[in-house]
């Protein structure tokens, strides 16, 4: 039988750390060489919306799977369905309501980012963005650095001090919201970028020696948030290499200026966590990740949810009949 989550059920079911557990799991599934592809996009233009779809098979952690979205169209909405299988059977072990988990398991990439790539005595966070993404990063960041003080930015006076007065009360930092990216990025340690931006938010000139950047908005070859000089400067990690030349915006944008070239790309997130590859180096190196979202954090965090319900007695068992009963062409 095959357990069927709601959202609702989902959520609260899992903390940031067990999170960002489960994905570093995965992404050393993948840096061991584990299968995995970019997301596929399909387009409609009347009503206008997007189906995407991505998948990973994550032999050690023992699920395959992956995410199928529809955004837009008709609703105007979106909507998120995650299903898991077993690695080794094949048989189907749960079906989720995908939405409540998006920034959980978006955030938990982005925290094992900074884990592989930021410098051990990392304490000051730079936030640019104030959406779910951002809640995510910043909840799951926190549970790898002990992080002193988080500035945060978004263009929205009443959005940034929001935010920063929610964090403020919930983790140990001083979080504060300040009036330019350039102000929250200056000195800081970590950075990360969660907007939907076309153009950069963030400058090389004021990422000081030494900062990681998590770059988890440019998704889409239109989409920017670091300029060419930061990716030029950076040692780039991608989650997926295979991205940068199909939607990883900023690096295509710095390809076309002749910043950088493939050969750029230090290694993909996996290959670091796996010691397959060198993190950072020296205390003075830029690193960045480029979180595009794979289905490699979604299928370790599906599956993680999967067992933490079974433990809990949550969800609905759903039947999935075997092609060799249903299959039969009668």
């Amino acid at each position: 039988m095959t357990l069927f989550l709601t959202s609702e059920e989902v959520s609260g079911l899992a903390t940031p750390t067990e999170y960002v557990e489960a994905v570093r799991r995965g992404y050393r599934d993948r840096g061991e060489g584990a299968p995995a592809e970019p997301r596929e996009r399909f387009l409609r233009e009347e009503p206008a919306g997007m189906l995407t779809s991505y998948g990973a098979l994550l032999p050690e952690t023992g699920a395959m799977g992956g995410y199928i979205y529809a955004a837009g169209f008709g609703s105007e909405d979106a909507w998120f369905v995650t299903p898991i299988f077993d690695a080794d059977s094949g048989e189907p072990l749960a079906l989720l309501d995908g939405a409540s988990m998006n920034p959980y398991k978006t955030g938990a990439a982005g925290a094992v980012g900074v884990d592989a790539l930021a410098r051990e005595d990392a304490r000051t966070a730079a936030v640019i963005g104030s959406g779910a993404q951002a809640r995510g990063q910043l909840r799951a960041t926190a549970t790898v650095r002990d992080l002193e003080t988080v500035r945060v930015f978004s263009p929205t006076v009443e959005n940034r001090e929001a935010f920063a007065s929610e964090f403020d009360d919930s983790l140990s930092a001083d979080v504060r919201a300040v009036e330019s990216a350039a102000a929250a990025t200056e000195g800081a340690d970590i950075v990360i970028t969660a907007t939907t931006a076309s153009e950069p938010v963030v400058e090389s000139a004021d990422l000081a020696a030494g900062a990681h950047v998590t770059a988890m908005g440019q998704y889409h070859p239109d989409k920017r948030e670091l300029d060419a000089d930061t990716i030029a400067r950076a040692t780039y990690v991608p989650d997926l290499r295979k991205r940068v030349t199909e939607d990883a915006g900023s690096f295509i944008a710095a390809m076309e200026a002749g910043a950088v070239n493939e050969a750029d790309v230090h290694a993909e997130l996996g290959d670091v966590v796996a010691g397959e590859a060198p993190g950072r180096t020296d205390d003075e190196e830029l690193t960045v990740f480029d979180s595009g979202g794979t289905g490699i954090e979604t299928v370790a965090a599906g599956a993680m949810l999967y067992e933490r319900a079974r433990e809990e007695g949550l969800g609905t068992e759903i039947p999935f009949a075997p092609a060799s009963e249903a299959l039969t062409g009668r």
